[in-house]
C-alpha cells in the first residue's frame, strides 16, 4: 500500500438530525474510540448544529462545520474532504447521522484497507443485510445498482453506498473540484472515479437499518439525477472506449472529466467478490 492506516476521520453530514446525532457519535465512539468525528452541519432548523457544538465543547474528538444552508449531501462531503486533507489524517470515512450505517461496522471496514484504497459498506454482497426498508426503497435501491453496475461497466454491486472508507492518498489524487454531483449520484461517482484511477475498490458486508427517528432525505430529484448522469457517463464510456486515468499524478489518456462527471473505461483495479471483468 501507499501508506500505512493512522489518524480516522469520520464526516458525518447532518440536516435535522438533532434527536440521532447523539446516539451515533457515541456507537461510533464505542466501536472507535480513537477516531475523530467532523459534523457538517447545513444549517438545521432544529438545532443539530448546536447541539453538535455542545458536543464539540464536551469531547476533543467531535469538530463541527458549519455551512450556510441547505447544499447537497456531495457538497458536505466535499467540504469535509477538504477539511480531513488540511489535517493530517489517513483515513476518512463517509457516515450517515441517522443510525442507518452500523458504527459496529466500521472497524472491519477499516481492517479492509490492508488490501484496498476504498473500501464499500455493502448491502448487496454476501452477508449484507437490510432492515426495516419498504419493499419500494430497497426494489429502487437494487435497480439503481443494476442499472449503474451495467452502464459503467464496473462489478461493484452496492455502487450506491454511503458507508465507505477512503485512504488519505485517494481524496488528495482524485481531481475533487470537478465532482458537482449529490445525493446517490455522489457515491457513484466517487467510486467510479476510483477505479477509473486505478484505485483499489473492496466491497465489506454491512448491516443497514432504516432509520427509527426523522424523516428519510431521499426524494425523486435524487433518483432522476443518478439516472441521468449515469446514462451520460455509460454513454461517454461506450463511445470513447478508451481508459480514463482520473489522478492528478498521472497523464489522462483522454480529456479529464467536466462537471458532469467522468467518462472512460474502467480497469482491473476494482474488486467486488473477485476482480473487475471486462
Amino acid at each position: 500500500m501507499a501508506e500505512p492506516r493512522g489518524r480516522v476521520l469520520v464526516v458525518v453530514p447532518t440536516y435535522q438530525e438533532r434527536d440521532n446525532l447523539g446516539p451515533v457519535v457515541a456507537r461510533l465512539h464505542a466501536a472507535v474510540p480513537e477516531a475523530d468525528v467532523l459534523v457538517v452541519d447545513d444549517a438545521s432548523p432544529d438545532g443539530t448544529g448546536e447541539l453538535a457544538d455542545e458536543m464539540a465543547a464536551a469531547d476533543p474528538r467531535v469538530k463541527v462545520l458549519h455551512r450556510e444552508g441547505k447544499s447537497g449531501l456531495g457538497a458536505a462531503y466535499l467540504a469535509g474532504f477538504a477539511t480531513a486533507l488540511e489535517g493530517d489524517y489517513q483515513v476518512v470515512v463517509e457516515m450517515d447521522a441517522d443510525g442507518s450505517h452500523p458504527p459496529e461496522d466500521l472497524p472491519a471496514l477499516i481492517a479492509a484497507l490492508d488490501d484496498a484504497d476504498v473500501v464499500l459498506g455493502s448491502r448487496y454482497v454476501p452477508g449484507g443485510i437490510v432492515r426495516n426498508w419498504p419493499a419500494r426503497r430497497q426494489l429502487i435501491s437494487r435497480a439503481g445498482n443494476l442499472y449503474s453496475r451495467l452502464a459503467l461497466g464496473v462489478p461493484i454491486k452496492d455502487i450506491t453506498a454511503g458507508f465507505r472508507v477512503f485512504r488519505r492518498q485517494v481524496l488528495e489524487e482524485l481531481d475533487l473540484d470537478q465532482v458537482a454531483s449529490q445525493g446517490y449520484c455522489f457515491q457513484i461517482d466517487m467510486a467510479w472515479r476510483a477505479v477509473l484511477g486505478g484505485f483499489r475498490v473492496r466491497e465489506v458486508p454491512i448491516t443497514f437499518t432504516e432509520r427509527e427517528r426523522g424523516a428519510s432525505k431521499m426524494d425523486t430529484s435524487i433518483v432522476v439525477e443518478a439516472f441521468w448522469r449515469v446514462a451520460c457517463w455509460g454513454a461517454g464510456r461506450l463511445v470513447r472506449r478508451t481508459p480514463v486515468v482520473l489522478r492528478a499524478d498521472r497523464p489522462s489518456a483522454a480529456p479529464p472529466p467536466t462537471a458532469e462527471g467522468p467518462s472512460g473505461q474502467a480497469g482491473d483495479e476494482a474488486v467486488s467478490d473477485g476482480p473487475v471483468r471486462t
